[in-house]
């Protein structure tokens, strides 16, 4: 994922060393509005399992991660790596504004390269409609959990040609 790119008072670029707190949180806020509606109280408390920010540093170590960031402040992120979305992510007040669209395709060319085949993705419930608005369909259910225990999570394995 190069450089960075403008879009209106957005600034695409790469994350670097000190975004993971920043990401972190843009994971947390996101989660916990935007997923309310389709996951209980427990697997939203749950959900983050034992994440840190130093678990997005490792992450964002990586080289495949694009922030957005809007008057100095990551709003959104998208990573990825060969044939799959692995996240993407948006505060909720950046939400419905195309900046998950802008996201996705920054994520899809990053899956793309040196992969040649569908592009996946594990959605979340919530997010199934906006995946399948991009694209992407539906292959299986399936369920996540970050390994603290809690209930699972259920997602849907969704692909793209």
């Amino acid at each position: 994922m190069a450089g960075d790119r403008h879009s209106g008072g957005v600034v695409l670029r790469p994350a670097r060393a000190g975004d993971g707190a920043a990401l972190y949180d843009v994971t947390r806020r996101s989660v916990e509005a935007l997923a309310r509606s389709h996951y209980s109280p427990e697997q939203l408390s749950g959900w983050m399992g034992d994440r840190t920010a130093a678990t997005y540093e490792a992450v964002i170590a990586g080289g495949r991660t694009v922030v957005a960031e809007e008057n100095g402040a990551v709003v959104g992120f998208v990573d990825a790596e060969p044939g799959e979305v692995t996240r993407l992510f948006l505060l909720p007040e950046a939400a419905g504004r195309g900046l998950g669209r802008q996201l996705l395709d920054l994520g899809i060319e990053a899956a793309r390269r040196d992969h040649a085949g569908p592009i996946r993705i594990e959605a979340t419930l919530n997010a199934q409609s906006f995946y399948e608005r991009h694209g992407f369909r539906a292959v299986k259910k399936g369920h996540f959990s970050h390994g603290v225990g809690g209930d699972p999570i259920e997602i849907v394995v969704m692909e793209m040609a």
